[in-house]
């Protein structure tokens, strides 16, 4: 088995899709006008409109109603890319040291997903991810 994407469904998913190229500096490929993908070199972000809920089930996702999921990016320097997004987001908390070695920040995207970029700092956060 692949872990192949996470799936965003919107109630705007055009403004939703430009926040996360903001966020990543990626472009998004635009598959159908309700559907969009970043492709990263480790995962795929998708985003879909509401419209294309009732293609698998009607009801069965509904936009802005997510409080159990982060989005998260490893970075390459978490402050810097919080200093460069900060004023553009709805800030939960600023870059801080968390109990496994990571420096991570957070943020809403506009549906209200919390959204989490960080960097392995400890030595153990390090070599967990391959980092030096």
């Amino acid at each position: 088995m692949k872990f192949a994407s996470t799936r965003l469904i919107a109630a705007d998913v055009k403004a939703l899709v430009r926040f996360y190229e903001n966020v990543t500096g990626k472009t998004a490929e635009w598959l159908a006008p309700v559907f969009a993908e970043i492709v990263t070199p480790s995962a795929t972000l998708a985003f879909g409109s509401v419209e294309t809920v009732a293609l698998f089930k009607e009801g069965s996702a509904e936009p802005a109603a997510n409080r159990t999921a982060i989005i998260e990016f490893q970075v390459d320097d978490v402050e810097a890319e919080f200093a460069r997004l900060k004023d553009q987001v709805e800030v939960v908390h600023e870059p801080k040291l968390m109990p496994w070695g990571n420096c991570a920040a957070q943020f809403r995207d506009p549906e209200g997903t919390l959204v989490g970029l960080y960097t392995p700092v400890s030595e153990a956060a390090k070599k967990r991810f391959g980092s030096r």
